[in-house]
């Protein structure tokens, strides 16, 4: 039998137009000339002419592209079975008992689907069950999804005009560029919840839920200050609404700390979401939440998802599971996150374009500036992006002002592919410091 080669030689430029003949123009492309990615190895990603990239943005392979163990799970689960989700299977069962044993408290229901979108929909759709209430509070410049209820609360992506009107924002808890810092923030940025709890009550509309990265990714990587996920909690809760933590970046070890990012907190969601790094590349999400919350949905309503949470998917998490544990990679990301994180601050101490450092695990941010003011300095981030790329390392910009380089890559990263990456680093901040920060404003 005849097996395609996924690997195309087309040129670039042929690639581009076919593309956007066959796609149309709203698919995005990451870099002013597209990569044609054709393999996968471990941290690295090759293009056409076999070229190495190391992969500094990619969660999606979180043990590492084309990991053997992943491989051989799906590839042995495929030649045996993969159909929908309405029999019963061994590896479904074992797979959400293993994740279930991950989170604390009584979040004990598992609830499988194929995207983080889908997994933040039926978080919603749970929420509004439960509390029969339809407001949202959501962080600005949030991403939680792309489907139509989950793109709405994606505030990255649209205007205050166009939110629904059981829409509400409240600042990301951003201690470097935000409204606060000091001591004090965690509680003048939770106050924000409460205002967004009354501005609900004035439209009308009763509250169902606040969502939020435990670590607000699209913001910039912002953690919030200690004591802050906790206290929002409790004000949502005494409003009769539901947490819902999106773990979809977070999760899985990531940030070293612990293995879930709201847990960096001390306090229970009542929902956690997560989706991506699953199933390292097969699509495979899921919504997990407390017992008496799905009681209720299901009275009225049942669920199904034909792929979600298959026989191939859960071998595949569990594969990914296997790999986690047996190679201590939550371990990996405290130690190799604190390595590239304290050196990257070095270069900040050489590099005025350099802001602020900050996240946890293999989840940084490097936010560029343009001068003493902070102004963001955009441009200077997105050539820096660009330069990378030209020297085999490839990253993106993210937040507000897309001045920020976010750093998140696979969780098998090591010492070796850190100074790889600071080595380029540096050279190109070096080129670039003199023409893009202006020593002279103040």
């Amino acid at each position: 039998m005849f097996i395609r080669d996924s690997r195309n030689n087309s040129s670039l430029s042929d690639q581009l137009s076919k593309r956007k003949k066959l796609l149309g123009p709203a698919y995005r492309l990451f870099y002013d000339e597209p990569l044609n990615i054709v393999r996968g190895d471990g941290v690295w990603l090759y293009d056409q002419d076999n070229r190495p990239f190391l992969d500094m943005y990619n969660n999606v392979a979180h043990v590492g592209h084309c990991n053997p163990h992943v491989v051989e799970a799906i590839r042995h689960q495929v030649g045996i079975l993969n159909t929908h989700t309405r029999y019963l299977h061994d590896n479904v069962l074992d797979y959400a008992d293993r994740i279930l044993k991950t989170l604390p408290g009584d979040l004990d229901v598992a609830m499988f689907s194929c995207t983080g979108t889908e997994a933040n929909e039926l978080a919603l759709r749970i929420a509004r069950h439960y509390t029969e209430g339809t407001g949202l509070i959501v962080t600005e410049d949030a991403y939680h999804g792309n489907s139509h209820a989950i793109a709405e609360i994606s505030t990255e992506d649209n205007e205050p005009e166009d939110r629904s009107d059981y829409i509400v924002t409240v600042p990301a808890p951003d201690t470097y560029r935000g409204l606060y810092r000091g001591e004090d923030a965690a509680r003048k940025y939770a106050n924000h919840v409460k205002e967004a709890i009354e501005e609900l009550k004035k439209r009308g509309i009763k509250l169902a839920a606040f969502i939020i990265d435990t670590i607000v990714s699209s913001s910039g990587v912002v953690g919030a200050p200690s004591g802050y996920l906790k206290t929002v909690a409790k004000i949502i809760h005494d409003a009769g609404g539901l947490f819902v933590a999106d773990e979809v970046q977070p999760g899985f070890g990531r940030t070293g700390e612990t293995f879930w990012g709201f847990e960096s907190d001390a306090f229970l969601p009542d929902i956690v979401t997560m989706g991506k790094p699953m199933g390292n590349g097969h699509p495979l999400a899921a919504t997990i939440i407390k017992r008496n919350l799905v009681e209720k949905f299901a009275k009225k309503t049942g669920y199904f998802n034909t792929f979600g949470g298959n026989a191939v998917s859960c071998a595949a998490g569990m594969a990914v599971m296997d790999v986690i544990e047996q190679d201590n990679l939550q371990e990996n990301a405290l130690s190799i996150g604190k390595y590239l994180k304290e050196e990257i601050k070095s270069l900040a101490n050489k590099y005025d374009l350099i802001g602020d450092v900050r996240g946890k695990g293999l989840f940084i941010a490097v936010e560029m500036i343009s001068d003493c003011d902070m102004t963001p300095a955009s441009e200077a981030a997105s050539s820096i992006v660009q330069q990378l790329k030209e020297s085999g390392v490839l990253t993106n910009t993210i937040g507000p002002y897309s001045n920020i380089l976010k750093l998140r890559p696979p969780m098998i990263f090591s010492r070796e592919n850190s100074d790889y990456f600071l080595d380029r680093f540096d050279s190109i901040l070096k080129k670039n410091c003199a023409n893009y920060f202006n020593a002279n404003k103040n």
